[in-house]
């Protein structure tokens, strides 16, 4: 390579990202083979598209669209919760249950606690909520594993935050219950608003105290991109760090 690094080397992607969103200081890491593996199939599968305009929640005007739903199949599903599970492990968390949120997190919790067993060892329980109270059988909005003790959100992303407070109001509705932390696909690193330089998921964290784990960040994907595709892809790189300088978080 022209700065000296073999092919090899350069196939572990240095990037930069925030391991603490309350402390100023950053350091420097490779993306781990899990993480590359993620952001190629979701290119591949154009669950991570280009071409937009795309028009977000917030109004603002995306390049890039990524969609979680996408991974719509077994094989697919099944290499989602992989990293989902990797992510988890990497982080060190401690907890004693999964929960995720109906609708996007109920196939996503089952599917990463299939992973977690299979690939680690780890037979953790889970729990998910359905939109309306069953009225009969055994009643209630919650299915699964009691929802007690140290419990950790499995969801896709965080925007405005909406979807999280929902799942805090049902874990702190629960006697002995408490949320440790939440994990999600993708942390696009943008503001939450126009008027603060905190993303939603900085704001979510000191709101709740818990720390957010994010299995790839933008930061991560733009980074993969420039080593792995090159001027093929320098278009959509461009535009997503344009797109970053303007609307990118602190």
């Amino acid at each position: 390579m022209g700065d000296g690094r073999t092919a090899t080397q350069v196939s572990q992607v240095e990037v930069e990202y925030r391991d603490d969103p309350c402390s100023p200081l950053f350091f420097m890491t490779s993306l781990v083979p899990y993480q590359a593996e993620y952001i190629d199939l979701a290119l591949k599968w154009d669950i991570l598209r280009f071409g937009g305009p795309y028009t977000l929640k917030s109004g603002r005007q995306s390049p890039y669209f990524f969609n979680a739903g996408l991974f719509n199949s077994g094989m697919k599903l099944q290499k989602m919760a992989e990293c989902y599970a990797n992510r988890i492990v990497d982080s060190g968390v401690e907890f004693d249950v999964l929960f995720g949120p109906a609708y996007k997190g109920i196939p996503l919790v089952a599917a990463t606690a299939l992973a977690l067993s299979k690939n680690h060892g780890r037979d953790v329980n889970f729990c998910f909520n359905r939109k309306e109270a069953k009225t009969h059988g055994e009643g209630g909005n919650l299915i699964g594993a009691p929802l007690k003790g140290r419990v950790l959100v499995i969801d896709d992303v965080i925007t405005a935050g909406t979807a999280i407070n929902e799942a805090v109001d049902i874990i702190n509705a629960q006697e002995d219950a408490k949320l440790v932390g939440v994990v999600i696909a993708l942390d696009r690193q943008e503001r939450a608003s126009d008027d603060t330089t905190e993303s939603a998921i900085t704001q979510v964290e000191k709101r709740l105290g818990i720390k957010v784990y994010s299995v790839v960040t933008l930061e991560q994907i733009i980074k993969h991109m420039e080593t792995t595709r090159g001027e093929t892809a320098r278009a959509d790189i461009e535009s997503m760090r344009a797109y970053r300088q303007r609307y990118g978080s602190s």
